[in-house]
């Protein structure tokens, strides 16, 4: 049953009601949870102890003794025993098929220094053949425990890396996704030598000799993965929607064992979402994906009209947004900055699409009504955004309602903090992003830049501005209980807090997770509480993170994952 028949079922049970004057005998339920804490994130019913689901919706939520009438002798009910149900999370940001491949390379997240680095190339390369590249990610030269020597800027050179990988070409990509390193064989392969040019929005560091010193920044990746593209166009149509499907089957499974129900995929390519759509005909797709574009604006321009789709396969896929990136990463120095970085007093970031062009975008997006969402993480690349978004708005006084987004927002201008509101922009902000960069954010921003503009969701949300959650996963993991712990504490490993003023409160994190993500997706009426009528998906966790002791917010678990009123997933 759908979620429009539900309602419909609903409605006549009141009208049983007015009209005769006593509750009619209800209908069982598919689903009931019940002896529970059932936190809505709905103002006109917060709390309550059970929650029963017939088909694919909410058709009641109150306590033990209201829902008991929905038990039938064919309804599997989960007795909670006090453990919190919230609405499904969702993933506000993240790269979804992104999340599928970093389980397939080699996983740097959790390295300590550049030697562990070599070390797991060195060791990869003996299974590999001559020849085969050699992917990974999640490294971050501010998290080691020494700095790699010779470097520069902190980055090491590639020669101790290409010492142990002398056939194999190399490309392991920052945790934030903004900058590679790769050793001499791809740096061959690719023709970048001592002469070559810098490309628009893209840097290649360079030794003190002038050579490359392995360290592609922002759009010079692309050099190299030109390269990578060429020796994967080889492959047949069928090994490569093979190892597409794999990704996508890989994420799923991450996604549905951390309590996410809905996922807001920050930019894939039209293949990608024709075989997202496969995935939804063939009734392989176990949660929910809202989708934003990430092509040339040739290629939108051609084809955003017959792209859009809206609740795809009963609500299961969604396309109606566009992904462009003005800027880069703080970490890697890529984000544009209004004054110059204070560890590095020469660089001010990299614009990585130039303004005209990202207008253009902008008229395509409204012209066919999508959401524009624009990755924008320094102050100049804010203002930038906020400009274009608001030139495009009066352009078109007569679209309204957008929902435009800025995805991170993570260093604002005092001047920019209030146009949020006043545009009604949506911050699709990450919460784990603020206590991971925490320790090298002065270092970059100098102190009075970080506390007026670092991750001031208070300040924010003050004007008016919608706040959601989300991850940026594979660049940190998916685990929303990390981010709603780093949202609610601002805590960092040392104990200390980042500008513990614009904490969220338990409420506002939660919110932000989910009927706030909703929101920034125009979901809020199917999705994001826990309301009759709404689609039936959940999270169970093994902790009230509502209530107990912050520091225990990390140490609570999933139990299920329901979607849609089926359990994808249960510990």
């Amino acid at each position: 049953m759908g979620i429009r028949q539900s309602l419909a079922l609903r409605s006549l049970s009141v009208l049983g009601v007015l009209l005769f004057g006593a509750a009619p005998q209800v209908d069982p339920a598919d689903l009931v949870l019940r002896n529970g804490k059932v936190v809505t994130v709905d103002e006109k019913n917060p709390v309550a102890q059970a929650i029963a689901v017939r088909g694919d919706a909410i058709v009641a939520v109150g306590s033990n003794k209201e829902i008991e009438q929905y038990v039938g002798d064919r309804t599997h009910v989960i007795d909670l025993g006090g453990k919190l149900v919230v609405p499904g999370f969702i993933e506000g940001h993240g790269h979804f098929t992104g999340i599928g491949a970093s389980k397939m390379n080699l996983d740097l997240m959790k390295v300590k220094n550049w030697d562990e680095v070599v070390e797991m190339v060195a060791a990869a390369v003996k299974q590999a053949k001559p020849g085969d590249w050699i992917l990974g990610r999640g490294w971050h030269q501010e998290k080691w425990d020494k700095r790699p020597g010779p470097h520069v800027e902190g980055f090491p050179l590639h020669e101790s890396l290409s010492k142990v990988s002398p056939n194999n070409p190399i490309i392991l990509t920052h945790a934030s996704g903004h900058a590679s390193f790769v050793n001499g064989k791809a740096l061959e392969i690719s023709g970048i030598t001592k002469s070559t040019k810098n490309p628009v929005g893209g840097e290649i560091l360079k030794d003190k000799e002038g050579n490359p010193a392995g360290v592609l920044r922002e759009t010079a990746q692309g050099l190299v993965r030109r390269a990578l593209a060429e020796a994967r166009s080889k492959r047949s149509p069928e090994e490569k929607e093979t190892m597409d499907r794999r990704e996508i089957e890989l994420a799923m499974q991450e996604c549905l064992s951390k309590g996410i129900t809905s996922f807001q995929d920050a930019g894939s390519s039209f293949g990608i979402i024709d075989l997202l759509k496969k995935f939804v005909d063939e009734g392989n797709l176990r949660l929910r994906l809202w989708v934003m574009i990430r092509e040339s604006n040739d290629l939108l321009a051609k084809n955003l009209a017959q792209y859009k789709m809206i609740g795809y396969g009963d609500n299961r896929l969604t396309v109606r947004a566009i992904k462009k990136s003005i800027d880069g990463a703080l970490g890697s120095r890529g984000a544009w900055l209004l004054e110059p970085y204070t560890d590095s007093p020469s660089s001010t970031g990299l614009n990585t699409i130039p303004v005209p062009e990202m207008m253009m975008t902008a008229k395509l997006a409204i012209e066919h009504d999508y959401q524009f969402c624009v990755h924008a993480i320094g102050d100049r690349a804010n203002r930038e955004t906020l400009n274009i978004f608001e030139q495009v708005f009066g352009q078109y006084p007569n679209k309204k309602e957008l929902r435009w987004r800025v995805e991170h927002a993570q260093h604002l201008s005092t001047q920019d903090i209030p146009r949020f509101g006043k545009l009604a922009v949506v911050a699709s902000m990450q919460g784990i992003h603020c206590t991971s960069d925490a320790p090298y954010v002065i270092a970059r921003l100098g102190a009075q830049r970080a506390e007026e503009g670092a991750y001031v969701w208070q300040k924010l949300m003050k004007t008016g501005a919608v706040i959601l959650n989300g991850t940026d996963a594979p660049v940190e993991d998916v685990d929303p209980l990390a981010s709603f712990y780093a949202s609610v504490t601002r805590k960092l490993k040392d104990g200390s807090v980042f500008y513990g003023g614009q904490k969220m409160s338990r409420e506002e994190a939660l919110k932000s997770y989910t009927l706030n993500a909703a929101y920034g997706a125009f979901e809020e009426n199917i999705k994001g509480s826990l309301t009759p009528g709404k689609l039936a998906d959940m999270t169970v966790l093994s902790k009230d993170i509502m209530t107990i002791p912050e520091d225990e917010i990390p140490s609570a678990h999933i139990e299920y994952t329901i979607v849609g009123g089926k359990i994808m997933f249960q510990k």
